[in-house]
């Protein structure tokens, strides 16, 4: 993740693909839900070990111009050290990594509701790439949550 002369975010790799009918939408989210990554822990047989970002971007006509955007996220669940019997330094890692992110993103979200002046969006390629969804003036999110013992 970097950031371009305009301060916009870029993701190195990130591969745009355009699309007419549902269909091309769906065939993406299922590439999109194949690639990742996921493993099995002792607290959850089949745990997503990374998060899934999925943009719909609208333009209008011909014009490369972003008028609209859909982000849809699913974070990487959390998992406490304690509860996981594992003593797998990779599994540990990704687990370490994983909350790493979440904490940035609540960081973020303490900060922008409390009005600060500052907002750490730096704090996790998550958080950098979320930003503008936080940010814009014409900018809404919200945030749906299963939690689970």
């Amino acid at each position: 993740v970097m950031e371009d002369a305009k301060g916009e975010v870029c993701m190195v790799g990130l591969v745009e693909k355009q699309v007419k009918r549902t269909e091309d939408v769906l065939a993406l989210v299922d590439l999109g839900t194949r690639a990742r990554s996921t493993g099995s822990t002792s607290a959850n047989e089949t745990s997503s070990r990374s998060h899934s970002i999925f943009q719909i971007s609208l333009r209008a006509g011909t014009s490369k111009t972003v008028s609209r955007k859909l982000s849809l996220i699913d974070l990487a669940g959390s998992e406490r050290g304690a509860d996981t019997a594992c003593s797998d330094r990779r599994t540990r890692q990704e687990g370490a990594e994983i909350n790493k992110s979440l904490l940035a993103l609540k960081e973020c979200i303490r900060a922008l509701g409390s009005g600060s002046a500052h907002v750490p969006f730096r704090g996790s390629k998550l958080t950098q790439v979320l930003r503008d969804a936080f940010t814009g003036d014409r900018s809404r999110t919200v945030l749906l949550a299963c939690v689970a013992p």
